[in-house]
C-alpha cells in the first residue's frame, strides 16, 4: 500500500446531543485516497461520528464535542472555521437521496452559484464533469432540464453524488448511501466508490458487511454496551479485520453472532 496520509484525524472525540452521550473517546485516521467503511450495530454510533466530521450534526440541535477533529492539520471546531468552506471541502451523501426540486442541471449547479458567480461556459463544463465522475451522464445529458425528482432512486443517489463532487471537496462521506437502493443501483455506486478513490477520499457508513469488504480499504468497527456508549472497538486493513479481528466483539459481529 502507498504511504499513508491523514486527511482527517481524530483524537479522542466524544460528543454528545445535549447531555446525551453518543460517542465516546474515538480516534482514527482517515487515509487520502483510500475508502474506510464504519460498521457496527444500530445505535452504535457510526452516523453521529461520520457527521461530526463536517459539522453537519449541528444542524439537528444542540451537541457538546470534546477532542479534535483535525482536516489536513486544521481543527475543524477551532470556532474561527468557516463551515460554508468545511462543508464544500467535506461533502455529504445521505441515506436516502434528497435531490432539489429543480432541473438536473441546477442540482449540480446548486453549490456553485451559492458560492460565486461564474460564467455558463464554466458551469457547463463543471455539470458535466460531476455527472460524468458521478457515472451519470450518458444516461440524464440529454434531459439536463428535466425535473431531478423524475429520476430513479439510483439514478437521484448519483446526482447527489455529483452535486457533492462539483464543488470539489477533498473528502466524501457517504452514510448509508445505498440502503435505499436496489441491487442493480447498489452495484452502480459501488463501483463509482470504487473507482472514485483515486480522487478523493471516502468513509462510508454501512450497514452491510459484503459492501464494506467489496468497496473499502479500512474498516472501522463501532459498538456499545451498557459501560461505554458509541466506541470504537478496532480499526484496521478490511481484508485483516475481516478475517483475522483482533477483538472478540468484532469477530462476533463480522461472523454474525451479534448485530
Amino acid at each position: 500500500m502507498n504511504t499513508l496520509i491523514p486527511a482527517i484525524r481524530v483524537k479522542s472525540l466524544s460528543f454528545y446531543y445535549g447531555n446525551t452521550k453518543a460517542i465516546e473517546g474515538v480516534s482514527i485516521d482517515i487515509y487520502q485516497n483510500h475508502v474506510t467503511a464504519l460498521i457496527g450495530p444500530s445505535g452504535c454510533g457510526k452516523s453521529t461520528f461520520i457527521k461530526s466530521l463536517n459539522r453537519i450534526s449541528e444542524l439537528e440541535g444542540s451537541v457538546k464535542v470534546e477532542g479534535r477533529v483535525e482536516f489536513f492539520g486544521q481543527n475543524i471546531y477551532d470556532p474561527r472555521i468557516n463551515l460554508n468552506r468545511l462543508r464544500r471541502q467535506i461533502g455529504m451523501v445521505f441515506q436516502k437521496p434528497n435531490p432539489f426540486p429543480m432541473s438536473i442541471y441546477e442540482n449540480v449547479a446548486y453549490g456553485m452559484r451559492i458560492a460565486g458567480r461564474y460564467p455558463q461556459t464554466e458551469l457547463d463544463a463543471v455539470v458535466e464533469s460531476a455527472l460524468k465522475g458521478a457515472a451519470l451522464w450518458d444516461e440524464v445529458k440529454d434531459k439536463l432540464d428535466k425535473s431531478a425528482l423524475g429520476l430513479s432512486g439510483g439514478q437521484q443517489q448519483r446526482l447527489c453524488i455529483a452535486r457533492a463532487l462539483a464543488v470539489k471537496p477533498k473528502v466524501l462521506l457517504m452514510d448509508e448511501p445505498c440502503s435505499a437502493l436496489d441491487p442493480i443501483a447498489t452495484m452502480k455506486i459501488e463501483e463509482l466508490i470504487y473507482n472514485l478513490r483515486s480522487e478523493f477520499t471516502i468513509a462510508i457508513v454501512t450497514h452491510n458487511m459484503q459492501q464494506a469488504t467489496r468497496v473499502s480499504d479500512f474498516t472501522a468497527f463501532f459498538s456499545t454496551d451498557e459501560s461505554r456508549i458509541g466506541q470504537m472497538v478496532e480499526f484496521g486493513v478490511t481484508n485483516q479485520l475481516f478475517s483475522n479481528p483482533l477483538d472478540s466483539r468484532t469477530q462476533d459481529y463480522v461472523s454474525g453472532r451479534f448485530g
